[in-house]
């Protein structure tokens, strides 16, 4: 098991983290070479050492679940800290659906042949080591760690500290992989300590890690841009809106906003506003809440005037992540109107058009400039593996490098070969 003793001074975490990032450098070259074969026999091992070992991933996540009974944390975070079987076997099977992808290296990207007679071919190389930080939901690690080795980077994990029992496990049955596949353990390791200093040493090592990538709350990601030295790619919390046009068919709006908001509550592509036209208001919002159950919902005055037992929604409810079952409503004048309002209040995750009208949707689903935008579907759909790509290390919401659901593809770089018959430049 990746395990080190816990530090005690900031100087031994600051060695520690260097150590990390010196074994994973050295495993990263070892895993940019391996085959396709091995790599996809590490993941599959690791599968299979996850589903061996279920029970003791379990025992060791209710220490962790234990650990945060009594303070104060809320259902929605105990729901993502929480693993069941189902959701182990689900682990293990996103594994397997990484294993089974093409090759994500090696790729020919774009051929050029020069008037000179240079051939030139840009090919997918690994990024070569990333830092994944993470919260709370310990199944991160486990997509994280199988999406870094089938694109031949190595990644050292920092999980929350709450789940950090599970980590360990979880780690460990990475590692068990990559040894069954004859490939260095060290490609995938954790920052084993809660010191929260840990993070701050991984933003700032330079020398060993190629990528940051955080996953999690407007509090780890401020931390990251604030402190990160280190190229990063960003995964922002999941505002989500689904506005219905007025076009729509009401029966399939309600179901949809439903289980946009209430399939999983604290996950980030769940809906937390529904932006809703007045032409249809009075019709669908009672629809809406006597399908959502226990939801509170807070309006506008419009809505309160369909909905007066709902509470006021407040300036602050327009640009929050709930991840709760809360949802905020606004009444909106028609399409124009909704489009300004998802522009200014989206985190730029996921955002949903329900219409009947073609051209409607394709006007939101142009102008919306979120990294997913949807017509007619829940935006819970918006994952990595909903898109076929397995799992997904996190959903990118910035414009570089990757946008949406990451998966092993958009764990690459690439670089240029060029290839000559013995040409000068003049």
């Amino acid at each position: 098991m990746n395990e080190m003793s816990p530090p005690t001074t900031q100087t031994d975490i600051a060695a520690v983290v260097s150590g990390l990032g010196q074994r994973a450098r050295s495993a990263a070259q070892a895993l940019s070479v391996a085959s396709i074969d091995q790599r996809n026999t590490a993941v599959t091992e690791a599968a299979n050492a996850l589903r061996a070992r279920t029970a003791e991933v379990l025992a060791a996540n209710a220490k962790d679940v234990e650990g945060v009974q009594g303070s104060g944390k809320d259902a929605a975070f105990i729901d993502r800290l929480t693993l069941t079987e189902d959701r182990v076997a689900a682990m293990a099977d996103a594994l397997d659906a990484i294993a089974g992808q093409d090759d994500p290296l090696g790729r020919t990207l774009a051929h050029f042949d020069r008037p000179n007679g240079l051939k030139i071919d840009r090919v997918s190389v690994p990024i070569g080591v990333i830092a994944m930080i993470y919260e709370s939901r310990p199944n991160v690690g486990s997509d994280a760690g199988a999406l870094c080795i089938k694109s031949g980077n190595a990644v050292i994990l920092r999980g929350g500290s709450e789940s950090l029992h599970s980590s360990r496990v979880i780690v460990d049955c990475l590692t068990a992989g990559l040894k069954a596949a004859g490939l260095p353990e060290d490609a995938v390791q954790l920052v084993d300590t809660r010191d929260r200093e840990a993070v701050k040493h991984l933003l700032h090592s330079t020398e060993h890690v190629d990528l940051v990538i955080p996953r999690g709350g407007r509090g780890l990601v401020s931390l990251v841009q604030r402190e990160a030295r280190v190229p990063t790619l960003l995964h922002l919390d999941g505002n989500n809106h689904t506005y219905v046009h007025h076009s729509a068919d009401l029966e399939m709006a309600a179901g949809l906003v439903r289980n946009a908001k209430m399939r999983r509550t604290g996950i980030c592509g769940a809906t937390e506003c529904v932006v809703v036209d007045a032409a249809i208001a009075d019709t669908l919002l009672p629809k809406i809440a006597g399908t959502l159950g226990d939801c509170e919902l807070r309006g506008d005055a419009r809505a309160r005037s369909i909905l007066p037992d709902i509470n006021p929604a407040s300036d602050e409810d327009w640009d929050t992540e709930y991840l709760s079952n809360i949802l905020s409503i606004k009444v909106v004048g028609g399409l124009d109107e909704a489009i300004g309002f998802v522009q200014a209040h989206s985190s730029g995750h996921t955002d949903a058009i329900v219409a009947g009208d073609g051209n409607a949707a394709q006007q939101f689903l142009t102008q919306i400039d979120s990294a997913v935008v949807m017509h007619n579907a829940s935006t819970q759909f918006s994952d990595g593996g909903e898109f076929g790509m397995g799992a997904e290390i996190g959903i990118a919401t910035g414009k570089m490098h990757a946008r949406g659901p990451v998966g092993a593809e958009q764990l690459t770089s690439f670089k240029y070969l060029v290839h000559g018959s013995g040409q000068q430049r003049p």
